[in-house]
């Protein structure tokens, strides 16, 4: 059941918003807020959470290839955690750069104990760890 609410913006607010929208290309605002509702739902899961659950999440980690060192740090901890890792994808950015997306799953201290892990390893020259979910309780 779909239920309809009113919400009060101020018109500056609103025509950011609506920017937002257009560019995102969303069909409507109710689905932007939506998506923006959820998003809220999720990184609060993420903080209310004890660490015990099943969470999702996915890493990307931008670093410098001729650096072998960094890479078999990288292959190691990923390869210690292996049940953990879903799915990895390796793009060349450049001739020194890489991008490495791990999308990572299990409970979620040990998540977030391996993708801080990651980007705290020396050398990582960007990187960020993004809270998912499961899709439990989403619609």
């Amino acid at each position: 059941m779909i239920e309809r609410i009113g919400v009060s913006l101020e018109a500056d607010l609103l025509r950011r918003f609506d920017r937002l929208i257009e560019q995102k290309g969303y069909a409507s605002r109710s689905e932007a807020i939506r998506d923006l509702l959820r998003d809220a739902l999720v990184q609060r899961e993420w903080s209310e959470s004890d660490g015990s659950e099943e969470r999702v999440a996915v890493v990307t980690l931008v670093y410098d290839h001729d650096s072998s060192t960094l890479a078999r740090k990288l292959a190691h901890i990923q390869h210690e955690n292996h049940r953990a890792v879903v799915s990895a994808l390796h793009v060349h950015l450049d001739a020194h750069n890489c991008l490495e997306v791990l999308v990572l799953r299990g409970r979620g201290r040990e998540v977030v104990r391996m993708g801080e892990g990651l980007l705290s390893t020396k050398g990582v020259k960007h990187g960020k760890l993004v809270p998912a979910t499961t899709g439990q309780g989403l619609r």
